[in-house]
């Protein structure tokens, strides 16, 4: 990724397509990423399975394919690719820290509904929040259009990654 005043990289001329420089920016973003929520899941003495429990959680309010429900013990397993007792306990490390609470349905006390504590959201706030300034910033140096097109391929390499996911070996 390149900081402040440095260069945007460019697609080398051996590379026409681009795929292999592209793919090794995706990684360098994603290993940052990986880093930073690293640090976040040790400063607050999780796991990094607890962090991409939370992360699950917190995005399943914004999941057009689950229509917007808050996520249950079983949609974790199965994205996360737990087993019960894994989720079970990931689940007890998260509420005990503040991080998550478990709500029954009004409707079916069954079912469990897992959300976001207020406090936790408020504390992922203030950490990452030099990250979201950081974005700001990257975004501000790109078009609306420019911005479209980023979006568009982030949703199809998304649907990609979640496509092989599913794939039978």
């Amino acid at each position: 990724m390149s900081g402040p005043g440095e260069p945007t990289p460019s697609l080398p001329a051996d590379d026409p397509i681009g795929l292999q420089s592209f793919a090794v920016l995706l990684r360098r973003m994603n290993s940052e990423f990986n880093r930073i929520a690293q640090e976040f899941a040790q400063a607050q003495g999780l796991h990094l399975t607890d962090m991409q429990a939370l992360i699950a959680i917190l995005d399943a309010d914004a999941d057009p394919v689950a229509g917007g429900e808050p996520m249950t013990p079983g949609r974790l397993r199965k994205q996360l690719n737990l087993t019960s007792g894994a989720v079970t306990a990931c689940l007890d490390r998260l509420e005990r820290a503040g991080h998550v609470r478990r709500v029954r349905d009004g409707g079916d006390r069954r079912v469990v509904h897992l959300h976001y504590a207020d406090a936790a959201r408020s504390l992922a706030r203030d950490y990452f929040l030099p990250l979201a300034r950081g974005t700001e910033s990257a975004l501000s140096r790109f078009s609306p259009g420019e911005l479209a097109v980023v979006v568009r391929f982030l949703g199809e390499m998304n649907a990609e990654l979640a496509a092989l996911r599913r794939a039978p070996e």
